[in-house]
């Protein structure tokens, strides 16, 4: 744990060293306090209510004592909670906004290891937290408070079947059928194993499951869109027209061709953004995305006659940039992409059916659509144990990267910026060949440790 609690995502940590069922309450408590206090207003008796929690988990053995806990906090602090039980993230997003709950609350690590969890909070909407809300919930933690008694303490009820809602939500966005189309999921024995199965059938699709039996210690592990070589293989064996796969808490997806080639986020919102501008839906013909997508995709789009917008690395940010410039497209290349038209956060489920919908209505194989654009080799080296400040002081570092720029012109990039979290800075090149972009790559990799040691 940091100095601050909350990271890019949520609360997280080692299970039951850093992230402890206490901290777990306290949070709870807490979150109560900030984003539960008014309850929601109700109109027949124009008096407000009391507030409402849904709380879902991904099926990491962990979440079963932080869920624990976390409910005893929010019903201790007079919250009514609906307990949605192993739901995507995605899905805890909407049903907060479908259900009219004050606050949502996913405890999920996302495709981090099993021994990992997370607590990530969600505003009434089913919206992430800014920056400001989460620090107000550290600083109110802790603090004294008058704890309700008898019939003013929270109600605990189950709410399972609130996954069905959710499901036929995700099939009204879709225009058709999916029959006809063969595909492979991989579930990445999360939290997406029932419900993402379920979808695609309902769907019209024929589906085969992989990573789908999940058993608390096995989440991302060998499966997932952080794992894809499995799903490679089987849809190759298959025989499948595609397979797609999510994370842990499957706010992302990523694909895979009939060939089992990779399809990757920057592909999946190429081809939905072509799709969705040939249908005049595409917002101001616009698409957001970080930094970090490949040139390839940006140049593509320029050609088509489409802008893209850059924000810093991290769905929040594209969203930030999304909202304020009204857009519906967005997302990164490790295959978190935002439909804003259809929900609030990345949604593993949205996107695949999305990506689906296209198949279906083109009839054309996942190879040719994703050619829509051509990726740029991109070599990325992470210089570990330096100092970041004087890489950004450093007037020799600058002039390298300038030399650099100037040598691969407008069919290459130099990006490099400081991690978040570590003493390490990212060296990324984008070149027209492979040998090109190492050559840059580590050439700058060089620099910055002769420089910034």
């Amino acid at each position: 744990m940091t100095s601050r609690l909350f990271g890019t995502d949520g609360v997280r940590g080692v299970a039951g060293r850093d992230l402890t069922a206490e901290l777990a309450m306290d949070l709870s408590v807490a979150a109560a306090h900030v984003l539960g206090d008014a309850g929601a207003f109700d109109g027949s008796t124009g008096r407000r209510g009391r507030p409402v929690a849904v709380v879902g988990r991904d099926p990491r053995a962990s979440g079963e004592f932080l869920e624990a806990a976390v409910v005893a906090g929010l019903a201790s602090s007079g919250v009514d909670v609906l307990r949605l039980g192993v739901l995507p993230t995605p899905a805890v997003a909407y049903l907060t906004a479908a259900l009219g709950a004050d606050l949502g609350v996913m405890l999920s690590a996302s495709h981090n290891p099993a021994p990992d969890n997370g607590i990530k909070f969600l505003a009434r909407g089913g919206f992430k937290l800014p920056d400001a809300v989460e620090n107000e919930i550290e600083r109110r933690m802790g603090e004294k408070w008058d704890r309700p008694v008898g019939a003013s303490v929270g109600r605990v009820r189950e709410a399972y079947g609130e996954a069905d809602r959710y499901i036929s939500h995700l099939l009204t966005t879709i225009p058709g059928s999916l029959e006809g189309i063969k595909v492979v999921v991989d579930c990445a024995n999360g939290a997406a194993h029932m419900v993402a199965p379920e979808a695609l059938l309902r769907a019209g699709a024929d589906v085969e499951a992989i990573g789908a039996r999940p058993d608390g210690l096995n989440i991302n592990d060998g499966y997932g869109s952080t794992n894809m070589d499995r799903l490679r293989q089987v849809v190759v064996s298959r025989g499948a027209d595609v397979g797609v796969a999510y994370d842990g808490d499957a706010d992302r997806c990523l694909a895979v061709t009939h060939t089992g080639e990779l399809v990757d986020g920057d592909q999946i919102m190429a081809i939905l953004a072509m799709a969705m501008r040939a249908e005049g839906k595409l917002a101001q013909d616009t698409v957001v995305a970080t930094v970090m997508s490949n040139l390839g995709f940006k140049i593509a789009l320029r050609n088509a006659g489409m802008k893209v917008i850059e924000t810093a690395v991290g769905d929040r940010y594209v969203l930030e940039a999304m909202k304020a410039g009204g857009y519906n497209l967005g997302g990164e290349q490790s295959g978190h992409v935002l439909l804003l038209d259809h929900a609030t956060t990345g949604d593993g489920l949205l996107t695949s059916l999305h990506l689906l919908s296209v198949l279906a209505k083109e009839r054309r194989p996942l190879a040719e659509l994703a050619s829509v654009m051509t990726r740029l080799p991109q070599i990325l080296i992470n210089v570990k144990n330096v100092d970041k400040a004087k890489a950004a002081a450093s007037e020799e570092l600058a002039a390298e990267i300038a030399k650099a720029e100037a040598l691969l012109g407008e069919t290459g990039r130099v990006l490099i910026r400081p991690s978040g979290t570590e003493p390490m800075i990212r060296v990324m090149v984008e070149a027209a060949s492979q040998d090109q972009a190492s050559e840059v790559a580590e050439h700058l990799a060089g620099v910055v440790r002769a420089t910034c040691a």
